[in-house]
C-alpha cells in the first residue's frame, strides 16, 4: 500500500466544482501533507461522514490538525499508523457567464395589458459560499461534479425568481427594457434564501433581452407612431401647407385643384381644416371691397359718390346735404337705392 505524501487537487476542468482525491491503493501517513490552494476548500470523510474541513493553506496532517476525524476514527492514542479517508475538494471561485433562458414564456400580470407572455434571456454567475453544506445538499458521495450536473436546477430556480420579482416589483411590462439593472437585483434578492440553503451564492444576474408577443409590439409600435404625429402635428401641418401652396404656385390657372390634391395627400381632416381657414381668409377681403364700395355719402340730385367731407358733388356741382334725404319729402336716404322708401320718388 502506497502513502500520500502530499495531498491537493490541480484544477484541470473549469467546469468542474468538486474533486473526490483517488485513494486506491494509497493511505494517509502521518506527517502528510494536505495543500489547499485559494478558492478551494478540502473536507476529510469517514465512511461517508464528513469530518474536518480546511480553508486555503498549507497542513501537517497530525492529530491536532484533524481532530473530528481522530474523534471518529476512536484515536486514543492519537494518529500513529496509516489510515484511509475520502477527501474531497470544492472549488469556491465564482463560475461566471452561465446561460440562462426562459424556454418557455413567462406569465406576467401587468396593469395595463393585463396577462402577458415574455421571454427573456440573460448570464448568471454563482460560487459555492459553504462547502459543508453543498455536499450535504448537492453533490453528496459523487467523486466529481460540476456545473453540468446543477445548470438545469439553476435555470428553473431562477425563472421562478424572476417571474416572482417582477410581480413584486411592479414594473409595467413596457418599462422592463428601461429597469433592466432594477429587476436584476430584485431577483438575486428574492432567490439569496434558497441558494443559501444549498450552500450557494448567486453573485451574478443579468438580463440580456425581454421579448414581447408579436401582437402586443405592433400595437407598442402604433401607440409610439401615433404619438409622434400627436406630438408633431403642427409641424406635419406646416410642411404640408408649404407643399400645398408650391403646388398651387405651379399652376396658378387651377389653385382650387391643386389645393384638394394636396389636402388628400396630406393632412386629411386636419389638412382641410387649414386650408378652409385659408379660403375663409383669402375670400373675407373680397366680400368686404362691395360693402365698402356701398357704404358712403352719395349725391341726392345725381347719385355720385361724395367724400365723407365733399359740400359739393364732383359730378353736378351741386351743394350736398349733410345727409342723404329726399328732396322731395326731407326722408333719410339709405346707402343705396334709386327711389325714396317713404314717397317713391326717383332720386337717383
Amino acid at each position: 500500500m502506497g502513502l500520500l505524501k502530499v495531498i491537493e487537487w490541480t484544477e484541470t476542468n473549469s467546469d468542474a466544482i468538486v474533486h473526490k482525491v483517488d485513494m486506491a491503493g494509497n493511505s494517509i501517513n502521518r506527517g502528510s501533507v494536505l495543500n489547499v490552494r485559494e478558492s478551494q476548500v478540502a473536507i476529510f470523510c469517514d465512511k461517508g461522514r464528513m469530518a474536518d474541513v480546511f480553508l486555503p493553506g498549507y497542513y501537517k496532517l497530525d492529530t491536532d490538525s484533524i481532530p473530528v476525524l481522530t474523534k471518529l476514527l476512536s484515536w486514543k492514542y492519537g494518529f500513529e499508523k496509516p489510515f484511509k479517508s475520502d477527501v474531497y475538494f470544492v472549488n469556491t471561485h465564482q463560475f461566471t457567464n452561465q446561460k440562462w433562458g426562459t424556454s418557455s414564456p413567462i406569465m406576467i400580470r401587468d396593469k395595463d395589458y393585463g396577462a402577458v407572455r415574455v421571454r427573456g434571456f440573460g448570464t448568471y454567475a454563482f460560487r459555492v459560499k459553504d462547502a459543508f453544506v453543498f455536499m450535504k445538499e448537492l453533490s453528496g458521495t459523487l467523486a466529481s461534479f460540476s456545473t453540468r450536473d446543477i445548470s438545469d436546477y439553476i435555470r428553473s430556480m431562477l425563472v421562478m425568481g424572476i417571474s416572482d420579482a417582477i410581480g413584486e416589483s411592479g414594473v409595467p411590462v413596457l418599462d422592463m427594457a428601461g429597469n433592466l439593472m432594477e429587476l436584476s437585483a430584485a431577483v438575486r434578492k428574492s432567490l439569496a434564501p434558497r441558494f443559501e440553503g444549498m450552500g450557494l451564492e448567486l453573485s451574478g444576474f443579468n438580463f440580456e433581452s425581454f421579448s414581447l408577443p408579436p401582437e402586443l409590439e405592433k400595437a407598442l409600435d402604433e401607440s409610439t407612431r401615433l404619438g409622434m404625429m400627436r406630438k408633431n402635428i403642427d409641424v406635419y401641418t406646416q410642411l404640408a401647407q408649404a407643399d400645398a401652396l408650391k403646388e398651387a404656385a405651379k399652376n396658378p390657372g387651377s389653385a382650387g385643384g391643386t389645393m384638394g390634391a394636396g389636402i388628400g395627400m396630406g393632412m386629411g381632416l386636419g389638412m382641410g381644416q387649414m386650408f378652409a381657414n385659408m379660403s375663409r381668409g383669402m375670400n373675407q377681403p373680397q366680400q368686404a371691397a362691395p360693402a365698402a364700395q356701398q357704404g358712403g355719402r352719395h349725391c341726392i340730385h345725381c347719385g355720385a359718390q361724395l367724400s365723407p367731407n365733399a359740400k359739393f358733388c364732383p359730378e353736378c356741382g351741386k351743394p350736398t346735404a349733410s345727409e342723404d334725404v329726399c328732396p322731395k319729402c326731407g326722408a333719410k336716404l339709405p346707402a343705396s337705392g334709386k327711389f325714396c322708401p317713404e314717397c317713391g320718388a326717383k332720386i337717383r
